[in-house]
């Protein structure tokens, strides 16, 4: 016995010794471009945000106070470990040699958007929003793209391809039409025919420059051995048709060129106030889930990659309480869409952390972020770093659709015969009513409806032609086969406005609809002029309300006929489960809890969850065991619970990104990164209490921290000034 049991004693030790061994952890596995961020500056100790990319913006020398050329200011950034790609303008940018004549010896200040007015539409001294020609395109080719390759970088951003709805008067312009349609300009304030026709004009060019400058950049790039990638950061459709403006939006999808997007939403996009219940006023959780599911339903059957962007702050000046209210307003809608998990963490760093702003609502008086407010977004954006995708669905009733078109953008403006749509209200009209109900309604894009994939986990669509146009004839097709299956479909138009009667394809080239709608009801069965009711086709259901969904939401109370015809149909449609109506949204992401209550909703109690859980809107991410969400308010919770492996020390929330984790069997160290002059916390699960901390700053020199234990979740609380070279943290029990 005595070999075995010396042999036995041998291998314990061995484990033992094993055990000893440290244990390095990489934090930087998985994805390398997962987060992001946009500046036009060099690198700098305040705005080492520690995404993994750092996307360069314009490439103009001597970009703000620094003397630097582009080259240089890319450079930066990459000495200090980020990947580099590129951004700039393609309807404005710092192209005043192009308008100067210092490129071709011409002048193109011509070349910008004018209004009926003659007023040029400017976004800054010498920078028009342009009229995006084929001259300009070349430039753009040669002067912006050629050197952005030649820099090595292998991802192009061409943000914001924009023209304005009220522009379309300039010479350049008018130019466009006459060798676009082969006719001389016609004024679009004349009638409505002519403003559908300046849309199409202004969505095509759009489009061509986009494709023009992608094609020539794949193209180019591989001369150079290089698989350049090409991405359009874009407002959502909602925004785009509420602020007036048009843009190619989902048709860009389908261009081979084009490898994604950035969803820029944010609190100025998503406070833009819409119609409900008879009042006018900002949404800003309910319109930013809105334009964050248009995005992604938008790009979802394509393939195509989706970045989804927030903003700590916004464009326009307001105090600081008004950006963290709204940023945790707009982070939780993002959040709540589980199939997206690339971000832009933030625009513009520097004005982030080194803007002055209001410090309070009453108050003139300014001040850069406080403390409080630069911590949390911290922690906030370092989730995103492991940001989990799901197969989980926001809770609440699944599967209404509400039928979108990139043809909204061209009814805007101007109005035509006295018809008017406030704030977009024939489109709010349709979505507000169920989402102020708890109901997750989602977007379906007309443009995708020849893809299969669109049409999965929609079992009742909503739609309407008061607001939007069919730009192909096939769509009705693809819809009238999806009722034909088993679909539930609810049309909601009077069919009046003045953009029924545009030439178009239902009533050209030996069609003679009076309105498209009658060419999709005709491949539904009906004929003629079809009344309000109840339909039946195949295995699928026809409702047709004859009301323009504005007038649900346009006078107090009169969204019920709407509400309870959709619950009616859902119920009868559904096999199980029946239209629940609530006051919150929820999900799990990994141990990621996120929640958001609406207001103006009947019930006005708040949502309440037990566990144990981490505050993630809350700068000192303390423990809690019951969290409450009023009305009008989201939360963002760490589940301590749901850690899989609680035995190993791990970081749980932090305000720095965490680098070269080691483990031992009484010890745990780490690096923490973060821009300077800000604070960091973190919340450390361990499985023994600290005995022991040793925190230095990158000098080596102890720096000063507040700790403390928590027995309950077994968690370590740090908190400590960042550095961007790095805080060595050693626990040890």
């Amino acid at each position: 016995m005595r070999p075995i049991t010396l042999l036995f004693l041998l291998l314990v030790l061995f484990i033992q010794s094993c055990a000893q061994l440290p244990q390095k952890i990489d934090a930087q596995e998985g994805p390398k471009e997962k987060t992001a961020f946009q500046t036009s500056n060099p690198w700098k100790p305040v705005t080492d945000v520690r995404a993994d990319v750092a996307i360069v913006y314009s490439v103009k020398d001597h970009h703000g106070k620094a003397d630097m050329s582009f080259e240089q200011r890319v450079q930066t950034w990459r000495d200090k470990g980020y990947t580099t790609h590129f951004m700039s303008g393609i309807a404005w940018g710092e192209y005043q040699d192009y308008f100067t004549g210092e490129w071709d010896g011409k002048w193109h200040l011509d070349e910008g958007q004018v209004t009926q007015k003659g007023d040029t539409l400017w976004h800054g001294r010498m920078v028009p929003y342009i009229v995006p020609s084929l001259n300009f395109i070349e430039y753009m080719k040669e002067k912006v793209i050629k050197r952005v390759i030649d820099a090595g970088i292998d991802a192009i951003y061409l943000e914001e391809p924009e023209f304005w709805a009220r522009a379309g008067y300039s010479e350049a312009f008018k130019r466009e039409w006459k060798e676009y349609y082969g006719f001389d300009w016609r004024p679009q304030h004349e009638s409505a025919e002519n403003t559908y026709l300046a849309n199409k004009l202004k969505y095509h060019l759009y489009y061509r420059a986009v494709e023009e400058c992608f094609s020539f950049a794949k193209e180019y790039g591989k001369s150079k051995g290089m698989d350049v990638r090409c991405y359009v950061p874009t407002h959502s459709l909602v925004n785009y048709s509420q602020w007036m403006i048009v843009s190619p939006e989902a048709s860009l999808a389908s261009l081979s060129s084009v490898d994604g997007y950035i969803a820029q939403v944010w609190t100025g996009t998503s406070r833009e106030p819409n119609f409900y219940n008879g009042q006018e006023k900002e949404r800003v959780f309910e319109t930013a889930f809105l334009e964050y599911g248009s995005m992604e339903s938008m790009t979802a059957p394509t393939g195509r990659k989706m970045f989804f962007l927030t903003d700590p702050i916004e464009d326009w000046p307001r105090d600081w309480a008004d950006y963290k209210k709204n940023y945790q307003a707009t982070f939780a809608a993002q959040l709540l869409y589980p199939m997206v998990a690339d971000y832009e963490v933030m625009p513009w760093p520097d004005r982030i952390y080194e803007g002055l702003y209001r410090t309070s609502a009453d108050s003139e008086e300014k001040a850069q972020i406080p403390r409080f407010y630069s911590t949390q977004m911290q922690v906030m954006v370092n989730t995103l770093n492991d940001m989990p995708l799901s197969d989980n669905k926001v809770s609440g009733s699944q599967g209404i659709g509400i039928l979108m078109s990139n043809s909204l953008m061209f009814q805007r403006f101007p109005t035509h015969l006295g018809y008017d749509d406030p704030q977009l209200s024939n489109f709010y009209g349709q979505a507000l009513p169920l989402l102020k109900r708890g109901v997750p309604v989602k977007t379906v894009h007309i443009e995708n409806a020849s893809y299969a994939t669109a049409w999965q986990d929609v079992n009742l669509l909503i739609m309407s032609y008061s607001n939007m146009k069919p730009m192909e004839e096939a769509a009705h097709d693809h819809i009238a086969e999806w009722v034909k299956k088993g679909g539930t479909l609810v049309y909601c138009g009077r069919d009046e406005d003045p953009f029924q009667t545009v030439q178009e394809w239902w009533n050209t080239n030996g069609n003679d609809f009076k309105a498209p709608s009658e060419h999709l009801f005709g491949k539904l069965g009906l004929e003629g002029s079809v009344k309000a009711g109840e339909y039946a086709f195949g295995k699928g259901k026809i409702v047709i309300m004859r009301k323009d969904p504005k007038e649900f939401v346009l006078e107090e109370g009169n969204d019920l006929e709407f509400v309870n015809t959709i619950k009616k149909m859902y119920d009868k449609n559904s096999k199980s489960e029946k239209l629940r109506f609530k006051n919150h949204f929820s999900l799990t992401r990994g141990p990621y809890e996120i929640i958001s209550v609406v207001n103006e909703n009947e019930d006005q109690s708040p949502y309440t969850v037990k566990g144990k859980f981490v505050d993630l809107f809350d700068p000192e991410i303390p423990v809690l065991d019951e969290k409450k969400i009023n009305p009008g308010e989201q939360a963002f919770l760490y589940n301590i619970e749901s850690v899989k492996n609680p035995q190993v020390p791990q970081v749980l929330a932090t305000a720095a990104r965490v680098y070269d984790e080691q483990i031992t069997a009484d010890s745990y160290s780490l690096v923490a990164k973060s821009p300077e002059n800000t604070t960091n916390v973190m919340r450390i699960l361990l499985p023994h209490k600290v005995e022991n901390v040793e925190i230095n700053d990158p000098s080596g020199n102890v720096l000063q921290a507040e700790t403390s234990w928590d027995e309950s979740s077994k968690t370590y609380f740090l908190s400590f000034e960042n550095y961007p070279e790095g805080v060595q943290i050693k626990l040890s029990w």
